[in-house]
């Protein structure tokens, strides 16, 4: 059907546009009705139409490494969806499945060509609307990206604390004891073979001072990297949180797609019924 200005007017993407260039646009575009679960396009089909949507909800996904179906995006009213692959002239990466009924504008390549060879400051204002949806997608996957909690780490992380990490790796590890074991039993055993002439005679009060200042010291660089550790793991319990939740989501979707694909199953059973019903009645 007909798309008019005014229908333009309330997508974000066409809003700057002043009503000479709105109305040259839609002269150009038509307005696609979608019923709910219809597709509009599935992956690999020609990507010379791009679409806004006016209202309903629309799904996009695509297929990972695993062949596994994943949900990339649901635009609302006002949000757009395949206009990359129409402005690079490729074919579709995702595909798209109209959530509800929808009602979505339906561009193609040549009616922007026309609107800027008319309008050519037209192009500013859309690429405007596009420059801020892109800074807000960018802010969306800094968000909602599973980083590694070590990665976090490391970049917060001060000289002080990764000498922290240093020193308790190594007061933790073998080569420490053994070395300071050996440091010992060499320091008691020389002092003991000098008798009077040993300068930490018997019971060693020196090498008690000594112990008890290397205690001082490394009992709280310790605890300075087990509070970095417990930074680490409260952050890495908040990014299995954050993967647990898109996973229930996902879990929702795939259950809402069953309780779907039943309630179609059930049409069709209805449509097979209806015939068999009229031939009884026949008879």
């Amino acid at each position: 059907m007909p798309c008019t200005p005014e229908v333009l007017k309330n997508v974000p993407l066409f809003a700057l546009l002043d009503d000479e260039e709105a109305a040259v646009l839609a002269a150009q575009v038509e307005v696609k009705r979608f019923a709910p679960h219809q597709r509009i396009y599935k992956m690999g089909d020609d990507g010379r139409r791009a679409y806004v949507v006016v209202t309903g909800r629309v799904r996009l996904t695509t297929i990972d490494e695993d062949q596994q179906e994943v949900i990339i995006d649901e635009p609302s009213p006002g949000e757009f969806f395949g206009f990359a692959s129409m402005l690079d002239g490729t074919a579709h990466q995702t595909g798209a499945i109209a959530v509800e009924e929808t009602t979505a504008i339906e561009v193609e390549r040549n009616d922007i060509a026309v609107l800027l060879a008319r309008k050519p400051m037209a192009g500013l204002d859309m690429l405007t609307v596009l420059g801020r949806q892109y800074h807000a997608a960018q802010r969306l996957v800094r968000t909602r990206a599973a980083r590694n909690p070590n990665e976090v780490i490391a970049e917060s992380s001060t000289r002080g604390e990764r000498i922290a990490d240093a020193v308790a790796r190594f007061g933790g590890s073998w080569t420490f004891i053994t070395m300071f074991a050996v440091f010992m039993s060499v320091y008691t055993v020389i002092n003991i073979s000098l008798g009077k002439r040993a300068w930490d005679p018997y019971p060693f009060i020196l090498l008690n001072l000594f112990l008890s200042m290397l205690a001082a010291i490394q009992a709280p660089i310790i605890m300075m990297s087990q509070n970095r550790q417990d930074a680490k793991d409260r952050l890495r319990g908040e990014l299995d949180f954050r993967v647990n939740q898109r996973a229930e989501l996902e879990i929702q979707s795939l259950s809402g797609s069953l309780r779907d694909l039943k309630e179609q199953l059930g049409d069709v059973e209805e449509l097979l019924r209806q015939p068999l019903t009229s031939a009884s009645e026949t008879e």
